[in-house]
């Protein structure tokens, strides 16, 4: 799997439709519109296509404009990266996509994943390139590599019960290197707590640490005591910064710290600028109205700094369980 920083060919969305995540028309059309938002900012730096369900599609022209291929597919929900493949090269100019087994990240009682499980096979159809199916349960969102053998991985995604029950590590380790080619795994304890909520994914690497090029990894931070995040973060920098690389290197850890805003409606939060999305010369970095958005937008200048750091207000996306990481998926140049 090639590191997100790679070049693209483009990135894939889904259009948001009725579904338990935007229960009412309200939840509905404020999805759409952060969508929309994000999928303008992708546009501007390379192609995207937009997956819209049948019927769908004038309302995401209208959003997002005539610049974005759109085609049709049923769908469940819109968390691209989860319900997408995860595309991979052989290094010669040979693209092939991995279909991890979808369950409704975890076979959640909420959620719907009859048609979703079929998108990354869509998406690969779409792209033109042949599927490497997998029984392991596992979403785009629960892994990140650093284009050199190494991913990230969580505890409580790829060993947790309402996916893998019965799986060891050793069993989950080389299923994922089989079909990423990586060969060493980082496993960090767990998620951020708010994604342990009703509509989160248990535990998502993506809102918790990524690489910013092989060797450094940057690392959700969250200052303030009174969050229970304060203590999850420090074991989780703590993790990295005592492994080593599949290149046998010390990990250099870069802290994010996160936005001031703790609660909302007595709940906490799990607001993340991890959680951002590289493009090709851009990073669509997620913005929270908070004083932090310009010192993270400053961090990602000083750690891509041939790129440009686009701000996108990610508040509603993050009201239904994700980020702008978790509704994008980029299908890498070959």
């Amino acid at each position: 799997m090639p590191p997100e920083w790679a070049p693209h060919e483009r990135t894939w969305m889904a259009w948001p439709s009725p579904n338990p995540t935007f229960s009412t028309p309200h939840e509905l059309a404020e999805a759409r519109r952060a969508w929309g938002t994000v999928v303008r900012a992708v546009a501007r730096f390379e192609p995207v296509t937009l997956v819209v369900a049948p019927g769908d599609a004038d309302s995401a022209r209208e959003s997002v404009g005539d610049g974005v291929e759109l085609v049709e597919r049923e769908l469940d929900d819109a968390w691209m990266r989860d319900i997408g493949p995860t595309f991979v090269t052989d290094g010669t100019g040979a693209l092939a996509a991995v279909d991890w087994t979808f369950n409704g990240w975890g076979a959640q009682d909420w959620a719907r994943w009859e048609h979703d499980a079929k998108i990354a096979r869509h998406v690969a159809d779409l792209a033109g390139t042949p599927v490497y199916s997998t029984s392991l349960v596992n979403e785009g969102g629960a892994i990140h590599v650093d284009g050199e053998g190494t991913v990230l991985l969580t505890d409580t995604v790829q060993l947790g019960q309402g996916r893998n029950p019965g799986r060891t590590r050793a069993e989950v380790e080389a299923e994922i290197h089989a079909h990423l080619g990586t060969e060493k795994a980082v496993w960090l304890p767990y998620g951020l707590a708010a994604d342990y909520g009703r509509y989160g994914t248990q535990g998502h690497v993506d809102l918790v640490a990524a690489f910013a090029r092989p060797g450094v990894v940057m690392v959700h931070a969250q200052p303030d005591p009174a969050h229970p995040d304060h203590e999850r973060c420090k074991t989780i920098a703590a993790v990295l910064r005592t492994a080593t690389d599949a290149r046998g290197r010390r990990l250099e850890v870069v802290e994010i710290p996160a936005p001031t805003v703790l609660s909302i409606d007595d709940e906490w939060v799990d607001y993340s600028y991890l959680n951002h999305y590289l493009c090709n010369d851009g990073v669509v970095l997620c913005a929270f109205d908070d004083p932090r958005d310009e010192e993270a937008a400053a961090l990602f200048r000083e750690l891509f700094p041939e790129r440009t750091v686009t701000l996108v207000d990610a508040r509603t996306i993050f009201a239904a369980g994700g980020g702008i990481h978790c509704i994008t998926q980029q299908q890498p140049k070959v």
